[in-house]
């Protein structure tokens, strides 16, 4: 099963580079350590990759689509019809990530994984759909185990394809109304955290509507009971298609060394599961930033991932992955084409 070859290939990189990383770092005509994350940057990038001296990558954005049933419980300010509305808008170019996007020099590739509608032929969309939707968790589980796994499958083989076209950083994203429950009920089944403490307002929604929306997930997780020790048995009772999708990226992406920048809330719920199938991929992974959603800082904190940035940001689709694309550009170049003292003439301190 391509799941369990995956796994099998995915080996802790070669932390020996970072040495050697940080000597170069070190020699560069500044003080030691002055230019502060944006040398981590580059060192955990050249680990990563297991070069000396990587290349500038290639970016790819996946912003991953899909349908949730659970919003038929009221959960979001939007209805369920504006994914499949926002993915036009992805292929048109019209979206914050397609401006990200070009700003970073990051290709965007859109995947409808599970959007509960036929889109037909479409220029520049990936056609990948597993679900039309998940199911409504409050009455039964999400996915099945199967369809889980057909997620993670997918996104397997959309990072060996594009490996393949020589992409060597790769971002998550992702769009599904509805789609902070099923994030929120994955984190409570992770971390053993009531829903209260790790559910935020999404879209923006009332006081009111938030309390509906931590009822919802506490029904979801009492019906289905899913297993903490599991992540596949949680992914498929109260998660998400592109939520699969990412994870299944996230963990192709570390069996091939390629770095994976984590975008939010979502896309960090698809982290957790990877993490929870294959633990050695959190050694490939990079948080974008600290998201405004209450959860998310439990779920780095289950990383140990430290975001980049802290922007008050909450839309999704791969956004702020795209602005820390920007910053671990910065620092590679740093790596790459910053003069040494040697090479500068310039005398080292006494």
């Amino acid at each position: 099963m391509l799941l369990d070859k995956t796994i099998a290939s995915i080996l802790p990189p070669d932390e020996s580079l970072a040495k050697l990383a940080q000597q170069r770092l070190d020699n560069l005509t500044k003080p030691v350590g002055s230019l502060g994350r944006l040398e981590e940057l580059a060192c955990r990038y050249v680990v990563m990759r297991g070069e000396a001296v990587p290349d500038l990558p290639k970016k790819a954005i996946f912003t991953f689509a899909g349908d949730h049933g659970v919003t038929e419980e009221g959960v979001s300010a939007f209805p369920k019809e504006v994914t499949r509305q926002m993915v036009y808008n992805f292929l048109r170019g019209g979206a914050g990530i397609n401006v990200l996007a070009r700003h970073a020099g990051a290709d965007v590739f859109v995947v409808d994984i599970g959007v509960d509608h036929d889109f037909g032929e479409l220029d520049g969309l990936l056609q990948r759909k597993v679900v039309s939707g998940t199911k409504n968790f409050t009455k039964g589980p999400a996915m099945t185990r199967e369809e889980a796994v057909r997620t993670l499958e997918t996104g397997i083989a959309i990072a060996s394809e594009y490996a393949d076209r020589g992409y060597s950083l790769f971002a998550t994203g992702e769009m599904g109304i509805g789609n902070t429950t099923p994030s929120s009920a994955i984190v409570a089944a992770v971390a053993g955290a009531p829903a209260a403490e790790v559910t935020g307002r999404g879209t923006g929604i009332s006081d009111a509507a938030l309390q509906n929306k931590v009822r919802v997930i506490e029904q979801g997780l009492a019906l289905n009971r899913p297993n903490p020790e599991d992540a596949l048995d949680i992914l498929a009772k109260v998660g998400g298609a592109e939520i699969g999708g990412i994870a299944g990226l996230i963990l192709g992406a570390a069996a091939r060394r390629i770095p994976v920048v984590i975008d939010g809330f979502i896309s960090t719920a698809g982290a957790l599961i990877a993490h929870g199938i294959a633990p050695a991929a959190r050694e490939y992974m990079f948080a974008a930033h600290a998201s405004v959603e209450i959860g998310h800082r439990i779920m780095l904190k289950r990383l140990h991932l430290q975001p980049m940035l802290d922007l008050n940001l909450r839309l999704g689709e791969g956004t702020g992955a795209a602005l820390a694309m920007f910053l671990i550009d910065g620092g590679l170049k740093i790596y790459r084409e910053m003069a040494t003292f040697g090479e500068a003439g310039v005398s080292t301190e006494e």
